[in-house]
């Protein structure tokens, strides 16, 4: 029988309490000690949670030698120096996301685990929902024929963050959703955004993604919206997909719409497109919760030793992306290519130095003297 493995979860903020109560809700580990500075939060961990021990101390957690895996769900700017730590203990860490404030960081990560045979999961909650896994299933399939191009809307107004501006905090759950649909690595993107409230801190922003042949998505990011949007449309040749995140129940629809253009004309006066207007399917698609199918695969992949769907590698690529999309929004959306190199898992050990961010890109460090805040 496989043991229960014990976890622990840095914050207890914004997210954190749902990753709480998912890791406390499954049968194959036990939530053994959750951490936060505010003892207010604790304490209502606590009233929910009576078995769970409570700590306003990190090294509480990295010095439990029954904790075999730490959540770390705080500020993005205290993932590195956070996930860095528990690695060094030998202990299996899930990071929300995005993974760091940079590749740099992602990269010495991800050497670490390698070099200590440990798991490393970033919370793309999305890659665990079952319409994104749908529509990947369509697009892989064939059913709406040729890719050609991706567009999302994440918007709301707020929740404005203080140390991030919008890209960084809702563009990865876009980001992670059109990786994982595409399939492909991007070769350029270019951003441009506004900060409108906050002087330094943008608000509002729109990201291009460049493919090979042709091929495209688009981003568009705001906190300061009316309305909530969490809307992907994905166009093929044939057929298209409309995400809509927000419907409680037909989440996906797809339209049997598209347009062909004439296979022979003689003149101009006789060419005329050809618009297909066919039915509009809306698959069946089973309700579960993603942050339950989330956390279950990282137990699952702690007991198999598999590579997450969301690991360190797909987190550091997002970071690129992220990294490189806040060098084109300072050049005023000029297109930045995105350069990788292909590292194997095997290979994440030999790691020696990563490469520096991209020169001007803010990526502020942690103040010194500053204890780390385990709030999200």
């Amino acid at each position: 029988m496989k043991k229960k493995i014990n976890i622990g979860v840095i914050g207890c903020g914004y997210w954190g309490p749902n990753l709480i109560r998912n890791f406390n809700s499954l049968a194959g580990c036990r939530l053994k000690t959750v951490c936060d500075l505010d003892e207010r939060r604790l304490r209502h961990m606590k009233e929910l949670y009576p078995a769970v021990d409570t700590t306003r101390r990190m090294d509480d957690l990295i010095e439990d030698a029954e904790l075999d895996a730490i959540v770390v769900a705080t500020s993005v700017r205290f993932h590195y120096p956070m996930a860095k730590k528990v690695l060094e203990a030998g202990k299996h860490v899930f990071i929300e996301k995005p993974m760091a404030r940079s590749s740099a960081e992602c990269e010495e990560l991800n050497a670490i685990a390698a070099k200590k045979g440990l798991i490393i999961m970033i919370g793309h909650t999305f890659l665990y929902s079952s319409p994104v896994r749908k529509i990947k299933e369509l697009v892989q399939a064939g059913e709406i024929g040729k890719l050609c191009y991706i567009s999302s809307r994440r918007l709301n107004l707020g929740l404005f963050q203080k140390d991030i501006n919008v890209m960084w905090d809702l563009a990865p759950h876009d980001l992670s959703i059109i990786l994982y649909i595409m399939d492909e690595h991007p070769l350029a993107v270019n951003c441009q955004g506004n900060a409108n409230v906050t002087v330094g801190i943008e608000d509002i922003i729109n990201l291009s993604l460049t493919y090979r042949n042709g091929r495209f998505a688009t981003v568009q990011n705001s906190w300061l919206d009316p309305r909530k949007v969490r809307e992907m449309t994905i166009v093929g040749t044939k057929k298209m997909i409309v995400y809509d995140d927000i419907q409680p129940l037909e989440k996906i629809r797809i339209y049997d719409a598209r347009v062909e253009r004439p296979p022979h004309y003689d003149t101009f006066a006789e060419f005329q497109y050809s618009y297909h207007y066919g039915d509009l399917h809306v698959p069946y698609v089973k309700q579960e919760e993603p942050l339950k199918v989330e956390t279950q695969h990282f137990i699952d992949c702690i007991n198999s030793g598999a590579r997450p769907i969301s690991s360190g590698h797909e987190g550091l690529e997002l970071v690129r992306i992220l990294e490189s999309a806040s060098l084109s929004l300072q050049q005023g959306g000029a297109a930045i290519p995105l350069s990788r190199e292909e590292v194997q898992p095997d290979q994440e050990a030999r790691v020696v130095s990563a490469a520096a961010p991209p020169e001007g890109v803010r990526t502020p460090g942690l103040p010194s003297g500053l204890i780390p805040p385990a709030s999200m």
